[in-house]
């Protein structure tokens, strides 16, 4: 088993090998095996994400790096290109990423909200002047759980580990397609939710998790190497 911790508490099951993510809480090891053939992990769903059409990994590599290059060399990006917009078709794919992610018992709490009206981004980025949004970013993604459509009962708070997943797939496919993103937070602070909450009309029973500002890059900061063996245990702590 191996552990990391700083993060949420996420279970990730693949091929027979368990490895548990654990934050302050007692993380469990679920102990489930997941045999898969290596030919369902990326199949036509997948590759239609990223091209369209065609099947196969080459249809994926044709149209942005590979999985493991995605995510090694993402990193976060604040300043962004104001005369350049977003196009509709690699916002589309954005969100396809995101809801392709995992969520307990399939429940998929997740909403968003794409934010493109110049008047209510200069109002994220008054409210919320971390956030980035007034550094030229064109867009954002709010990315929200619903309370009630999740797990009942002592898994209802699941709906961040679901929408913190989907939140990082939506950044690795901007950064796949030549995209600058960054994950700024709103919940759980108070008034960061409730500024969100009031700019952009989210009814009750939903809750912000972040604002992620999203554009093409006006900056090229270099990518950060975290691999740090002390994080690691082997079987036990």
């Amino acid at each position: 088993m191996i552990r990391f911790t700083g993060f949420p508490r996420i279970f990730v099951l693949v091929a027979g090998l368990s490895v548990v993510i654990c934050g302050c809480d007692k993380a469990e090891d679920i102990g489930r095996k997941v045999a898969r053939k290596s030919g369902d992990l990326v199949g036509k769903g997948a590759t239609e994400f990223f091209s369209g059409v065609g099947e196969g990994v080459d249809a994926v590599k044709e149209n942005g790096p590979d999985v493991l290059t995605a995510i090694s060399t993402r990193k976060s990006i604040r300043k962004f290109d104001p005369s350049k917009p977003v196009e509709d078709e690699k916002v589309e794919k954005m969100l396809r990423a995101a809801m392709s992610a995992p969520s307990a018992m399939d429940k998929r709490p997740w909403e968003f909200v794409v934010v493109k009206d110049p008047a209510k981004l200069a109002l994220l980025a008054e409210r919320l002047p971390y956030s980035r949004v007034g550094n030229g970013a064109k867009l954002a993604i709010v990315v929200c759980g619903s309370l009630d459509n999740g797990l009942p009962g002592r898994g209802k708070e699941y709906w961040i580990h679901d929408c913190s997943a989907a939140a990082m797939n939506l950044l690795l496919a901007a950064h796949a397609q030549g995209l600058g993103a960054v994950w700024t937070g709103v919940y759980p602070g108070e008034e960061r939710v409730a500024a969100v909450r009031e700019i952009l009309s989210i009814p009750d029973g939903y809750m912000p998790l972040n604002v992620i500002p999203v554009g093409y890059p006006a900056e090229n900061p270099p990518v950060k190497d975290k691999w740090n063996l002390s994080k690691i245990h082997y079987d036990k702590w």
